[in-house]
């Protein structure tokens, strides 16, 4: 993905990249993929603050973030719409949160309401039946404007992890 985040903006890379976070495979390979591509002399400038997007139900990155926990060892996470960030142990939090740092970046959760309205909002605004995952990206951004976290102004990528279609029972 980061591979193809760099080629589809010209090499540029965006200012911040909010990313859908269970397991965290996706936001590591991203950053490792960034690393590689400014070894080889592809990208120049910094790198994107990365934001771990996770659900109220299941937020164990962002509890780690926060310092509200040691590790998501003894989590105890609720059922989530958003199967794919339904994940209380990501076997790779260590990294994720190295990410998080390196980057600038945090970790920050929505309510399963909120990215509800969130899938419901870009398949009307934007024609984009996105999953519950890539739903809960579109209120994260607005809380991170609000808070004043992130600008308006920045150049800002929501990555999408999946088809709402796969959801169809989830939805209901």
């Amino acid at each position: 993905m980061g591979f193809e985040i760099a080629e589809q903006m010209n090499w540029e890379l965006p200012d911040v990249i909010f990313y859908p976070t269970g397991g965290g495979t996706g936001l590591i390979g991203i950053w490792k993929a960034f690393h590689e591509m400014k070894e080889a002399g592809w990208i120049t400038g910094k790198f994107p603050k990365m934001i771990a997007v996770q659900t109220e139900n299941c937020q164990p990155v962002v509890w780690s973030f926060e310092g509200r926990h040691e590790s998501a060892a003894g989590y105890v996470a609720k059922p989530s719409a958003a199967n794919g960030l339904a994940v209380p142990f990501p076997f790779a939090e260590r990294q994720i949160l190295q990410v998080l740092k390196e980057s600038g970046g945090y970790a920050l959760s929505v309510t399963e309401q909120e990215l509800m309205e969130g899938v419901k909002s870009l398949a009307k605004n934007e024609g984009l039946f996105v999953a519950p995952e890539g739903g809960a990206l579109l209120p994260a951004v607005m809380k991170a404007i609000e808070n004043k976290w992130i600008s308006a102004d920045d150049k800002i990528l929501l990555l999408n992890t999946g088809s709402a279609y796969k959801y169809a029972e989830n939805l209901l």
